[in-house]
C-alpha cells in the first residue's frame, strides 16, 4: 500500500493508494473515525457497483450507514441537490459528531464535500473516489463546490478530509470516455512537473495503457498535488498552478452545457493557451504540438468549435483567479518549468487570441 501524507497547518490526513482497499473501508475508516452514523453519498452509476459492499463493510465494524444517491451528472453539482441531502440527513437525524463519505467520481467529491463542509457547520469527511478525474486530481486536497447558471464551481470553501480512500480496480468499470477524460489531470500535471510522471506518460498510447498504469499515475499525480497543496493550502500562490488549461477550459466546459467532460475541456485549455504563449515566443517552441501528442494519443480532445464563442470571454471574467483587475494566466514555458502572467482585466480579449485549429 502507498500512503502519500498530506500535513496542513490545521488538518492532516493520509491519502492511500492499493488495488484492492476497497476490501478494506471499514478497517480504514475504524483508523480515523470513532462509531457514528455515516451519509455514505454515491451517484446513480456508482451506487449499484460499490455502495452496498462500502455500507457491509462500514456496518461490519459498528457504524451505523445511511445510504444517499442522487442523479449522475454535472447537472447534479447544484443547491438544489445540496438541499435535497442535507433534509435527508435532517430527517435522519445526523449531528455534528458524524460523519459523510464521497462514494463517486468528481461530482460526488465536490458535492458531497460541500455537504459535509456547511452541514451544521461541517462535519467529517472522507472521500473514496472511484473515477481517474477524481483519483488523481480532485479528491485531494480539499476543494469542494457546486456550480451556479452554468458557471462551476462558483459557491465552495475549501474542506480537507479525514482520509482519502484509492483503489485503481474501481477504474476497470468505467466507460472508456470516463476513464480517458481523467488522463487530462494526468496529463496537466506531468506537464508542470516534468521528472518520472513526464516519462510515464509519454509512453501512454491507449486507454489500455492508462489502465495498467493506474496505480503509477495516481501516485506520481497526487504525491505533486499534495506538495503544491501543503505549500499553499488555499490557493494564495503557487497552487494557482494546479489551474494550467482551466482558465479557457472551464469556459468551454460551461459553454458546451454537458456535451464535454471536465478532463475534455481541460485537455482543450491546456493547448489553447499554450498555442497562445507559443506564439507569444513565451514558451518553447513545438510544445503545443509536444501535449496535443499525448493527449490525442488516448483520444481526449484538443480543440473545439467553442472556442470561437463571443461568451468565452464571458466566463473567463468570471474566473477565480481574476482578482483586483488582473487575471492570472497559468501556462508552462517548457516541461516542468510552470509560470503565472498577470494580466489586465481590460486587456485580457486582447491577449488571448484564441484561435480554432483543425476540428
Amino acid at each position: 500500500m502507498k500512503i502519500i501524507e498530506v500535513n496542513l497547518p490545521d488538518h492532516s490526513y493520509n491519502v492511500e493508494i492499493e488495488a484492492g482497499i476497497l476490501n478494506c473501508t471499514g478497517q480504514l475508516v475504524s483508523s480515523v473515525w470513532s462509531k457514528r452514523k455515516i451519509a455514505l453519498v454515491s451517484d446513480s452509476n456508482v451506487a449499484p457497483l460499490y455502495q452496498d459492499k462500502v455500507a457491509d463493510a462500514l456496518t461490519a465494524v459498528g457504524f451505523a450507514v445511511h445510504n444517499y444517491q442522487f442523479p449522475a451528472g454535472e447537472a447534479s453539482k447544484s443547491l438544489t441537490v445540496l438541499g435535497d441531502l442535507t433534509r435527508q440527513m435532517a430527517a435522519d437525524g445526523f449531528n455534528r459528531d458524524d460523519g459523510v463519505i464521497a462514494l463517486g467520481g468528481g461530482v460526488t467529491g465536490d458535492l458531497a464535500g460541500f455537504l459535509a463542509a456547511t452541514y451544521m457547520r461541517g462535519i467529517s469527511l472522507i472521500q473514496i473516489p472511484t473515477s481517474l478525474l477524481a483519483q488523481v486530481d480532485s479528491s485531494v486536497g480539499g476543494k469542494t463546490a457546486v456550480d451556479l447558471d452554468n458557471t462551476k464551481n462558483i459557491i465552495g470553501v475549501f474542506y480537507q478530509p479525514d482520509l482519502v480512500i484509492i483503489d485503481p480496480n474501481t477504474l476497470r468499470t468505467l466507460e472508456t470516455r470516463d476513464l480517458v477524460e481523467g488522463y487530462g489531470e494526468i496529463v496537466k500535471v506531468a506537464a508542470l512537473s516534468d521528472g518520472d510522471l513526464w516519462k510515464l506518460v509519454q509512453s501512454i498510447n491507449s486507454p489500455t495503457d492508462i489502465l495498467a498504469n493506474a496505480q503509477a499515475l495516481s501516485i506520481h499525480s497526487i504525491q505533486y498535488k499534495a506538495n503544491v497543496v501543503m505549500g499553499d493550502e488555499k490557493e494564495g500562490g503557487l497552487r494557482q498552478l494546479l489551474n494550467f488549461g482551466h482558465t479557457i477550459g472551464h469556459a468551454v466546459e460551461a459553454l458546451a452545457d454537458g456535451d464535454l467532460r471536465h478532463g475534455e475541456a481541460v485537455s482543450i485549455g491546456m493547448v489553447a493557451i499554450t498555442r497562445i504563449f507559443e506564439e507569444k515566443g513565451l514558451s518553447q517552441v513545438g510544445l503545443t504540438q509536444t501535449l496535443i501528442d499525448r493527449l490525442e494519443a488516448v483520444g481526449l480532445p484538443t480543440t473545439s468549435l467553442l472556442l470561437e464563442s463571443s461568451e468565452v470571454f464571458d466566463k473567463i471574467k468570471n474566473d477565480k483567479k481574476n482578482r483586483e483587475g488582473h487575471l492570472n494566466l497559468i501556462y508552462v514555458h517548457q516541461i516542468g518549468g510552470p509560470a503565472i502572467k498577470s494580466i489586465p482585466s481590460e486587456e485580457i480579449e486582447t491577449f488571448l487570441d484564441i484561435k480554432v485549429v483543425n476540428v
